[in-house]
């Protein structure tokens, strides 16, 4: 694993003025995930709904592929689930071979006609619920096929499957799509990844849970709260550093990924952390130019 060195700050020496910066080190706020956008069918992109710096929701159609025959085929499946032809006509069968059988159950009984005859009645009786039970199967399978139809027609529309921004456009509407190509680039950026790097001496200060204090960079400024995630567990032996990340909530999306920032650990508990003295922390820092 490498490790950018020029991320660390080390401790810095000699004059007291400087004991505060001790603690800080640099950082890099970027996109929680970065997603290639695409999608698991192929043909003409008919629309791209979004463009390059546009928010969007998770779940949002972000494109649409040609659909006129996956329609079609949405609307055959339809009429197939919701026919009761067959099952109506199983019901009319089973009510006339009912019938047909009692009445060759009296002739039998006065010996008008032969077992035969009988035997025969009931072998229709029992194929005509036969034919009621495969009547319902196929409209189960007929169901089956349109919910099947929906879900190819519904592929179609390629939807956003995060919430954030787009960050590039990879195709054009009137495009032919297939599955190795992307349609667009979009970048989780709720919440902030907080990047950065620390000496050994500070592992096991850094716990998973522990609060920090994120500084952007100028033009963006600004101190915010940001939890610890994740503490490598692995050392750079060249740097003698190790990685830590930090979630950095970014709800209203103000926060711009790829700044550079500075982070400052508390290392109290979290618990024994109260608001008050993280915004007094924060002014500290307003006032400092931290």
């Amino acid at each position: 694993m490498m490790f950018g060195t020029s991320l660390v700050i080390g401790a810095v020496a000699a004059s007291p003025s400087a004991a505060q910066a001790a603690d800080s080190y640099n950082c890099v706020a970027r996109p929680r995930a970065v997603v290639e956008l695409g999608s698991s069918d192929q043909g003409i992109i008919t629309a791209l709904k979004v463009d390059r710096g546009d928010v969007v929701e998770e779940g949002m159609v972000v494109a649409q592929l040609d659909s006129e025959l996956q329609a079609l085929n949405a609307d055959l499946a339809r009429l197939r689930a919701e026919s009761d032809v067959e099952i109506r006509s199983a019901e009319a069968r089973i009510v006339f071979r009912a019938a047909e059988m009692q009445r060759a159950r009296t002739l039998f009984d006065r010996e008008v006609v032969s077992t035969t005859a009988l035997e025969e009645a009931e072998i229709e009786g029992h194929l005509a619920d036969l034919a009621l039970e495969t009547s319902r199967l196929q409209q189960q399978i007929a169901e089956v096929e349109f919910a099947q139809a929906r879900v190819l027609h519904d592929r179609r529309s390629v939807q956003s499957p995060v919430a954030g921004v787009v960050v590039e456009l990879m195709a054009a509407a009137g495009e032919y799509y297939y599955e190795q190509r992307h349609l667009m680039r979009i970048a989780q950026i709720d919440p902030l990844h907080v990047e950065t790097y620390l000496p050994v001496s500070e592992y096991g200060e850094i716990k998973v849970g522990s609060l920090a204090l994120v500084t952007m960079d100028e033009p963006i400024g600004g101190t915010y709260t940001a939890t610890v995630t994740v503490v490598d567990r692995v050392f750079d032996p060249e740097s003698r550093t190790f990685g830590v990340r930090l979630e950095l909530p970014n709800s209203d999306f103000a926060l711009p990924a790829g700044m550079i920032c500075t982070v400052r650990f508390l290392y109290e508990d979290t618990a024994e952390i109260d608001e008050a003295e993280i915004d007094s922390e924060i002014d500290m820092d307003l006032e400092t130019g931290q």
